[in-house]
């Protein structure tokens, strides 16, 4: 760990937290905040799954379950998974990953903190209010009558958006302009064309949230019908506008945990990429196809059989980009040196909760499979297996990977590989027993159920409490790193990738002097003194 001074000790006191312009001290506010709405909406998910022990209600009302349920969703959806890993290592890496000294928008990256936290602030108000029961998804007409505090949720939801827009402005604008002299396209590390193409998804996707939900919270406020079949409405539109976001949100979450991954593999392998344009189109090619593949949401929704076959071969196409990265991502691993450490650990637990989700996927996107499926726990496991594991393995894999960068101390690799193996069991042992209980024609979202699924039903909250204490250990584990870990070493990965040319932790300004990179990605570096000289020697 370098003595000298650095982001975390330039400038002390809360103020200059508060107030810092530094993209660094932002990302660790943001993954500050996130980790605490993870343990928040993971007890909303604890709880519920221990209701579900009994068939029958005890712990929790209908009415209290369904405000739980909303609450887990909302939470874990816009509160952690879209801005954690996006808003949180990416603000503290994308810049260091590129030579530059900052975001392009400094004061603009600050304020979309904030905006975060008054988005957070005014979701947990309408808790207070008596809470929303209507589900993370808000399906109309429902939404528009339910006598919960459904406005204020939307309106931290639509908050919460702008912020989100906030991020992507300003990564797209950085990665255009705030290149060292040598990062051309192709010499950019691939966490920086993941956070590139979520960040795209942000600023065309999410203004139709915005919009949709404040004609929903108009429509509740103000009776207008805009959903309401009885008043000439269309809900079926609802959907549209809904899944027109929620779909690409989907890679939001997953596109930046990809990057992570990559990132990991290629370091802890000791190779480059085994084909660096595949992995970086790839992550293009899963944002544009999102865009149109929100339709096999629908397929119960009396679309016409030509329409349920072009979503279902458009959404099949995401598999084909996502086995891409899976294919380089063990083409890298073959004949590398591979170091057995804590990322490396959750990189195999995300590889295969990644491909077991995301072949459940393609069957979800079959019509005929979807029909049976739809509304049940499968689609419940599908989508936790990809979301909740993909983004968690990932996030966990993030947080090993760059601790030495945020606070210039090691974490223990032997609590770390642990963890990774408890939150395996965790994730497998919570949501594989419930692909059975949707095949066998167990809806979703019920606090109420037949006899002949409780057995699964204990599996799968044994699982969680699994995945709970798996949570616990890792935040437990990396809190003590921080104060009492190893000093780090610049670099302690030998890693190629431009963010660890910088110390550990990084100086106020990331680089002094500013530098100049040549020989491709993941390889070196010049100083602008280094570079001029051979300049002039030629």
């Amino acid at each position: 760990m370098s003595q000298t001074s650095n982001y975390r000790n330039a400038d002390r006191g809360l103020r200059s937290w508060l107030l810092t312009r530094d993209h660094k001290r932002i990302g660790v506010m943001f993954l500050m905040a996130t980790l605490a709405f993870l343990l928040l909406g993971g007890a909303f998910a604890m709880l519920m799954r221990t209701e579900l022990l009994d068939p029958e209600p005890s712990l929790l009302t209908t009415g209290e379950y369904n405000r739980f349920f909303t609450l887990h969703g909302v939470i874990m959806v816009w509160l952690f998974m879209i801005p954690s890993i996006p808003a949180g290592f990416g603000n503290f890496v994308l810049p260091l990953m590129i030579g530059a000294r900052d975001v392009a928008f400094p004061r603009l990256n600050l304020a979309s903190f904030y905006v975060y936290v008054a988005g957070a602030l005014m979701v947990l108000a309408s808790v207070a209010l008596g809470g929303v029961d209507t589900g993370w998804t808000f399906y109309t007409p429902y939404s528009t009558s339910s006598p919960t505090s459904v406005v204020p949720t939307a309106a931290g939801i639509f908050i919460l958006g702008i912020s989100s827009i906030m991020t992507g402005v300003n990564f797209m604008t950085t990665t255009h302009t705030m290149r060292a002299r040598g990062v051309g396209w192709h010499e950019m590390p691939l966490m920086v064309w993941a956070l590139y193409a979520t960040s795209v998804i942000q600023v065309l996707a999410t203004p139709v949230l915005g919009l949709t939900l404040a004609l929903v919270g108009v429509d509740h406020a103000m009776g207008l019908g805009m959903f309401d079949p009885s008043q000439g409405g269309d809900p079926v539109l609802y959907q549209h506008l809904f899944w027109f976001y929620s779909h690409p949100a989907v890679y939001i979450m997953i596109l930046p945990a990809l990057g992570v991954i990559t990132e990991v593999v290629c370091t802890l392998s000791n190779k480059n990429p085994a084909s660096y344009r595949a992995i970086a189109y790839s992550s293009l090619g899963i944002a544009f196809i999102g865009f149109l593949t929100w339709g096999h949401h629908m397929f119960v929704s009396g679309m016409s059989e030509v329409d349920a076959g072009i979503f279902g071969i458009l959404s099949m196409f995401v598999a084909v980009f996502s086995a891409i990265k899976v294919f380089n991502w063990v083409a890298t691993l073959y004949r590398g040196r591979i170091v057995l450490t804590t990322p490396m650990w959750f990189f195999f637990a995300f590889l295969f909760v990644f491909i077991f989700g995301g072949m459940s996927g393609v069957a979800v996107a079959t019509q005929s499979l979807d029909v049976h499926w739809h509304d049940t726990y499968f689609v419940v496991a599908h989508f936790h297996f990809i979301m909740v594991g993909g983004t968690l393995t990932a996030y966990a894999a993030a947080w090993h990977y760059w601790f030495p960068l945020i606070f210039g101390r090691l974490p223990n690799d032997r609590l770390g590989a642990l963890s990774a193996m408890l939150v395996f069991g965790g994730l497998f042992g919570s949501f594989f027993p419930q692909f059975l209980l949707g095949n066998g024609g167990m809806p979703r979202r019920y606090v109420s159920y037949p006899e002949e699924y409780q057995t699964l039903h204990v599996l799968s909250t044994a699982g969680s409490w699994l995945l709970g204490a798996a949570t616990l250990l890792i935040i437990g584990h990396l809190v003590w790193a921080a104060r009492r870990g190893r000093p780090a070493p610049d670099n302690p990965w030998k890693s190629r990738s431009y963010e660890w040319l910088a110390e550990c932790p990084p100086q106020l300004h990331n680089f002094e002097p500013m530098l100049v990179m040549r020989r491709g990605p993941y390889a070196y570096h010049l100083t602008v003194e280094e570079a001029d000289e051979q300049i002039e020697t030629r």
